[in-house]
């Protein structure tokens, strides 16, 4: 299977079990009714966070790596001098 179909084969029972623990269908095993109903609503905003964290961190994290990569960053110096040339031919200032 595809990384998008395994995706969706674990997401989709997840929020269907979400939204009947949510609802009241099943109940919050080791819970108290009170406590599930103050927690039960903040999940998503606490994996929405937890995903942003999660993606800024290996952002910073592929930054900090790159002079790794020599041919990488090479070919990125490059690009940056031919895309500067390309535009002083078009009559921009660029330093």
């Amino acid at each position: 299977m595809s990384k998008g179909k395994n995706f969706l084969a674990a997401a989709v029972p997840a929020v269907i079990i979400y939204l009947l623990l949510l609802v009241g269908v099943l109940p919050v095993p080791f819970l108290a009714a009170e406590t599930a109903d103050e927690i039960l609503p903040v999940i998503p905003w606490w994996l929405l966070v937890a995903f942003g964290s999660f993606s800024l961190s290996s952002l910073g994290l592929g930054l900090l790596r790159f002079n790794d990569t020599p041919e990488a960053y090479e070919s990125l110096l490059r690009e940056v001098a031919q895309a500067k040339n390309e535009l002083r031919d078009q009559g921009v200032e660029v330093d």
